[in-house]
């Protein structure tokens, strides 16, 4: 029997914080893997708080050097949560990093994500800036994911968001249950497109979840301290973002900020090379077999032209 090689990049989401096991962490990822096949060699290289820049840079050329049948790749929230966010560098990060995978072979797993603004329940001004960041990402993504032929998870949105039993204290990860249902809806998508033989994930925790107690003892502890760490880097800007975004609103021109943001994204997606420039994450240069498509319609309805003006 054939061993099905998976490895997992990305973030604190696929690291599998929210899903505590023992001394460790688990994960949608991890709780996928045995299910993908008999045989199945796990490797999962997220770290908690990567930027798409970590996964080119760092996670790529280790996952390469697996030689991996299924890869995931599920990134992005944290360029989105920093004051150095460019989504014409995100862009480029993602699509060498698809196109490194691809190329080798890798079926590769994709998703995009929701705003981190809305699941902290941030207010309007402060909360909008950051939605419109994770939009452009997500836009990039499903347009990558259409250009490499990924099997690409719409997470950004419905009513798993607001299910409460979903996630865990902090609000922005996912809980065992929630892990649990990402893990069963990217097996799904799987065993459609022919890459997933094993019996699917079961939806139901294996553990209790946290008391209120245990919770509210995360959030004193580490809880704060992501705060804390995330505001002295994202805080300042983003309270400029909110007074830009008061005066646009009291002016009835916001509608001028989402055009921006849209342009930024047709920009950075048309700027993409034929052939990605550095060969951090490949040995020779890469090839684009598919292009960017003219439109794109995104998870959440809006559509972005590329090759133009949005």
């Amino acid at each position: 029997m054939r061993t099905v090689r998976f490895a997992a990049l990305g973030d604190s989401l696929t690291e599998g914080v929210g899903d505590p096991v023992g001394t460790g962490r688990r994960g949608w990822a991890a709780l996928l893997a045995p299910c993908l096949a008999g045989e199945v060699e796990f490797t999962n290289l997220a770290v908690s708080g990567a930027q798409t820049r970590d996964v080119r840079e760092r996670q790529t050329p280790a996952a390469l050097e697996l030689r991996p049948d299924v890869a995931s790749v599920v990134i992005g929230v944290n360029d989105t949560l920093r004051h150095t966010f460019d989504i014409r560098a995100v862009t480029a990060h993602l699509d060498e990093v698809y196109a490194a995978l691809t190329r080798q072979g890798a079926t590769l797993l994709t998703a995009c994500l929701p705003d981190p603004g809305a699941m902290l329940g941030l207010p309007g001004a402060l909360a909008r800036p950051l939605a419109r960041r994770q939009r452009a990402v997500n836009t990039v993504v499903h347009a990558l994911s259409e250009r490499y032929g990924a099997v690409h998870l719409h997470a950004a949105g419905g009513a798993w968001i607001t299910d409460r039993a979903l996630w865990s204290a902090d609000r922005l990860h996912p809980g065992e249950r929630g892990h649990r249902q990402l893990a069963v809806r990217f097996h799904a998508l799987l065993a459609e497109a022919g890459r997933a033989t094993g019996e699917p994930p079961s939806p139901e925790p294996e553990f209790p979840a946290p008391t209120r107690t245990a919770s509210l003892l995360w959030l004193a502890t580490a809880g704060t301290g992501w705060v804390a760490r995330r505001c002295r880097d994202l805080l300042p800007q983003l309270l400029r973002l909110a007074a830009d975004e008061m005066c646009h609103r009291a002016r009835g021109t916001s509608a001028r900020l989402d055009l921006s943001a849209s342009a930024a994204v047709s920009a950075a997606l048309a700027a993409l090379p034929e052939s990605p420039a550095g060969g951090a994450v490949a040995e020779t240069p890469l090839r684009r077999t598919v292009p960017v498509p003219n439109r794109i319609v995104t998870p959440e309805g809006a559509e972005v032209v590329v090759n133009g003006v949005a």
